[in-house]
């Protein structure tokens, strides 16, 4: 559902404090207070929702259009707020009420600033009381989906809790949603490169909360964490007065900074006057970032833990008898277990599988809904005529949530020695977000999502030099097993160094492969995949070199701080003076605490010639 009036009417409310007086004779006093110096205030900065730009002055984040009362409001506070002013106490009183209810939380503020409650005559807003009755807000965290571009960090909403909402009513709820708008026709790719330069209009929308559970825990198998956030009944109401106000803002989405989470901090800001929120994000706002800086600012309380289908199914996968997971399979189809074969709590079993494998194969596999549905009844019948508990223990919480894993950013220093140049020391930068050997709490196990990975070196010749610099770094690794037949897949692109001579040669590249990956995620892990690369550069004789072959590897959980991984591929080279890009990495990964951790690498190399290294890096997370 679009964020418009139509749609507010239907499904949210006023909080109590706003009741349908007549609109009073309120004036502004310009005598008591400066308008120039209000322009400038910090609530007034996060109502227009303005940032400090660079030789540009305040610019609002959204764009040109009905959100602004004054041609120039994008870019001048004072200007919008003069406007605001005095359209919010016009002499006609027809003006001055229309804007008041189009901008009740400015207005509000205003108020505030003389000591007056506010006064509003606004139907539209006592239709809000009606459907919701806000008293709290819940931050919802659906954690990373690694086959959406768009939703690889993770995402975040807000859910609006009623007053007498229970656990059991939480699903009829409603959330508030910041997403991109993108072109229906855009490719996957497209659409991720669009993302990251701020192509695609980004827009609140408001819509019942099970059909966003239904989209993240469902169909795309996402576990979800939910946050209730420490706000009063009154700061509830100020956020929802401000997200009225914003039903026809449009802004720029990125999916780096200015995306979901980055938008859903700004909302929230409003709660209270000294928030300040956003500005630990300059340059990304990761969302499993932005649930910590809630946590830090004691808005949040402890997470409830909503499984995924997919983790469900595999959870009960893993606790039934092979016998019995037979049997699921069989029972799935309509063939149900027979009294005389199974014991009644066996029965369950087979009943419960079958039951949450083939509602999760419904929307993985986008199964004919009509003919499904009447088998998903039968199995749920048949389930009923057995009178005893379920078999199956609940799905166990993970230790760590999402805000407790490592910061996203990461910086390095270290020691490198090779075998055919002089020794140097290395300072390595990544702007986000994780690998498969940094520490695994808090983050989707076997998933690798890297940007602008970067090292520098300065030798013992004190020549420096850009070692690495790659764009994008992702894998994901969800390993297959006896419930879910999985893809393994990565991408590589950007710039490295290859052995050439008595010299490490640069080269520009992009390489991609896709397999199989056997084992636990979160203790022993392996993976073989088929790869592709593309090469240009010194290295290459400024040329463009192909080549194919294989990339495999195996990372073992060996305890909880540490990790240890083994990762080579042989690439073929063709039509290229080299013969092969093959490599050999093994690494130990030991985690001291959150966000410091000790990595020690030995790598062998062969392009043109082969080369040795070793290496030793320590990580601050931040």
């Amino acid at each position: 559902m679009k964020f418009s009036t139509v749609g507010f009417i239907s499904i949210i409310s006023l909080c109590s404090a706003f009741s349908p007086l007549a609109i009073g004779a309120s004036t502004f006093n310009h005598d008591k207070f400066s308008v120039v110096e209000l322009s400038q205030s910090p609530y007034w900065i996060k109502l227009g929702h303005y940032l400090a730009k660079p030789l540009r002055g305040s610019v609002s984040t959204v764009r040109q259009g009905d959100f602004f009362l004054s041609p120039d409001g994008k870019v001048d506070p004072h200007s919008e707020l003069v406007t605001t002013i005095n359209k919010l106490y016009n002499p006609d009183i027809a003006v001055a009420q229309i804007t008041r209810c189009q901008y009740p939380a400015r207005y509000a503020w205003l108020e505030s600033l003389h000591g007056r409650s506010v006064e509003l005559d606004c139907p539209e807003l006592e239709k809000w009381r009606d459907a919701l009755d806000p008293e709290g807000m819940t931050l919802v965290f659906p954690t990373a989906f690694m086959n959406n571009p768009s939703s690889m960090f993770g995402h975040t909403l807000l859910r609006v809790d009623a007053k007498d909402q229970t656990r059991n009513k939480e699903l009829v709820a409603f959330a508030i949603n910041f997403a991109a708008e993108p072109d229906q026709q855009d490719t996957p790719a497209l659409f991720a490169l669009k993302g990251l330069i701020g192509s695609y209009p980004g827009r609140f929308t408001v819509m019942p909360y099970y059909r966003k559970v239904r989209e993240y825990n469902d169909m795309e198998s996402r576990d979800i964490w939910e946050y209730q956030l420490n706000l009063s009944e009154d700061e509830v109401n100020r956020v929802l007065l401000h997200l009225w106000e914003m039903r026809h803002a449009e802004f720029d989405y990125y999916f780096l900074d200015e995306n979901c989470s980055y938008q859903l901090l700004a909302l929230l800001e409003l709660a209270r006057d000294d928030l300040s929120l956003i500005k630990d994000f300059p340059l990304q706002a990761i969302p499993s970032d932005t649930v910590e800086t809630l946590e830090k600012n004691g808005l949040l309380e402890a997470p409830k833990y909503r499984a995924a289908f997919g983790t469900r199914l595999l959870h009960q996968a893993h606790e039934i008898e092979p016998a019995l997971f037979d049997a699921a399979i069989k029972a799935k189809q309509g063939n149900y277990p027979a009294a005389d074969e199974f014991t009644p709590t066996q029965r369950a079993a087979i009943l419960e599988l079958a039951y949450e494998w083939l509602n999760f194969e419904l929307y993985d596999q986008a199964l004919e809904r009509d003919s499904t549905a009447k088998r998903l009844t039968q199995l749920l019948l048949q389930r009923s005529k057995i009178t005893v508990e379920s078999p199956f223990s609940p799905v166990p919480v993970p230790k760590v949530s999402p805000e407790q894993g490592h910061a996203s950013a990461r910086i390095g220093t270290g020691l490198q020695t090779n075998k055919n140049s002089p020794d140097k020391m290395t300072l390595e930068w990544r702007a986000t977000y994780h690998d498969v050997l940094d520490s695994q709490a808090g983050f989707i196990p076997g998933a690798q999502i890297s940007f602008l990975d970067t090292q520098l070196s300065v030798d013992s010749d004190h020549h420096a030099q850009l070692d690495r610099l790659y764009f994008l770094d992702t894998m994901a690794l969800a390993p297959s097993n006896q419930v879910f037949n999985s893809l393994a897949w990565n991408i590589r692109a950007g710039f490295d160094r290859k052995p050439m001579a008595e010299k490490q040669a640069g080269r520009w590249f992009a390489q991609g492969g896709t397999g199989k990956a056997w084992g636990n995620a979160d203790t022993l892990h392996v993976y073989s995949l088929f790869s592709t690369a593309a090469s240009h550069g010194e290295l290459t004789d400024h040329d463009i070199t192909l080549a194919l072959g294989a990339e495999a590897g195996l990372i073992y959980q060996v305890a909880d701080q540490h990790r240890v991984g083994i990762q080579g591929q042989y690439l073929a080279l063709i039509d290229a003076q080299a013969s092969q890009d093959s490599s050999m990495t093994a690494s130990w990964h030991w985690t001291f605490n959150r966000n410091l951790a000790l990595r020690s690498q030995v790598q062998y190399q062969h392009w043109y010639t082969e080369d040795m290294a070793a290496k030793l890096t320590a990580y601050f997370y931040y």
